[in-house]
């Protein structure tokens, strides 16, 4: 399927047919296409790149398709690796799965600061979720790592 171009984000690199590798949803999903382009919120002489998430209802392009600017995507990827690393390398010491007196897993250095990446103790039900977190991560494990794996070959071949 297509993706349109007249509307406000203005695709220029674009992966059409994503239902076709969209993870446990392909062939049933709403998601038709993913985007980088120019943003919907550009104003005049400010341009700012974004990606686009193209969800399509059968009928009509779906007002919950989604617009991120580039550095939410890299920290949506960068916050899914240090889960992912959390759960391979240190969940299993706990008995939820998280240290409960102290919930911090890492604080990542971005931009003079930090992002502080923890486990939601304001959840109630948080040690429920978690061990459900946890099994849909293992389930879905070839899933994401096939797709990891892919990033940090394309990582390594830009030189990082």
């Amino acid at each position: 399927m297509k993706i349109p171009t007249t509307l406000k984000h203005k695709p220029v690199i674009v992966a059409e047919n994503y239902a076709n590798i969209d993870g446990r949803y392909t062939q049933n999903t709403d998601t038709q296409g993913l985007s980088l382009g120019l943003a919907q919120w550009n104003d005049r002489g400010k341009v700012d790149i974004s990606a686009k998430v193209w969800r399509y209802t059968g009928e009509k392009w779906s007002r919950q398709s989604e617009e991120l600017p580039l550095h939410r995507v890299l920290d949506l990827a960068i916050l899914v690796c240090r889960t992912k690393l959390h759960f391979q390398e240190d969940a299993y010491r706990f008995e939820n799965g998280y240290d409960a007196e102290n919930p911090i897993i890492d604080r990542i250095g971005l931009q003079g600061d930090a992002m502080t990446v923890g486990v939601c103790t304001d959840n109630e039900k948080i040690n429920e979720d978690i061990k459900l977190f946890s099994q849909a991560l293992s389930d879905d494990g070839e899933l994401i790592g096939e797709r990891l794996s892919t990033l940090s070959r394309i990582l390594k071949e830009m030189g990082y």
